[in-house]
């Protein structure tokens, strides 16, 4: 593989980035994720009322300005910051995680309740190739959708504007707009 970051697919499964483990960018990305844990430690320590002290910190994690009217309650966990987009009017309850590695993009007004767990990055599925790469895929989530407790979303899904998401939902596939999803999702769908 000449680059280390690279668009393919694996097994007909598609894959918007592919970075292999033992490089730079690999490096730089475990450098980033080592710097924002730090500071998602000592956001998620500070009293509630500290409302200044969050958003300094916020603003440092994500590496921009906070939106208008945003809200996160902590504890609030992601991994890279950078790659997280967060709109005006923006509802984040308590416990959530946000692996931003490949990008997630959070409308306006969108409501994301407890412990949602929005997930960009994975491996391979094939099993010589899973130790060695980082696969990645960006999240979207546009206007007014709800989010339930516990839902999980997984690399590469879109959210269509006025859905929602019922509590604990795994959601593996994109969701039309004005529409509403709810389950576990796990099924076979190959063997090898």
């Amino acid at each position: 593989m000449a680059g280390a970051v690279v668009a393919r697919e694996d097994r007909g499964m598609p894959i918007d980035r592919l970075m292999l483990i033992r490089s730079a960018e690999f490096g730089e990305m475990h450098e980033r994720v080592l710097a924002v844990t730090a500071l998602t430690s000592r956001l998620n320590v500070l009293p509630f009322d500290d409302e200044a002290g969050r958003a300094v910190l916020l603003q440092q994690i994500l590496g921009r300005p906070l939106p208008p009217q945003l809200t996160v309650y902590p504890p609030f966990y992601t991994d890279h910051g950078l790659n997280l987009q967060l709109g005006e009017r923006v509802f984040i309850n308590q416990g959530c995680t946000f692996l931003d590695y490949a990008g997630i993009r959070i409308a306006d007004r969108v409501m994301i309740g407890p412990r949602v767990t929005f997930i960009t990055s994975g491996h391979p599925v094939d099993p010589a190739e899973r130790k060695l790469y980082l696969t990645g895929e960006p999240i979207d989530v546009a206007e007014n959708v709800w989010i339930g407790a516990g839902a999980t979303i997984l690399p590469g899904v879109t959210i269509g504007r006025d859905a929602v998401i019922a509590a604990g939902a795994v959601v593996a596939d994109d969701v039309p707009a004005a529409s509403l999803v709810t389950g576990p999702k796990a099924v076979v769908h190959r063997s090898w």
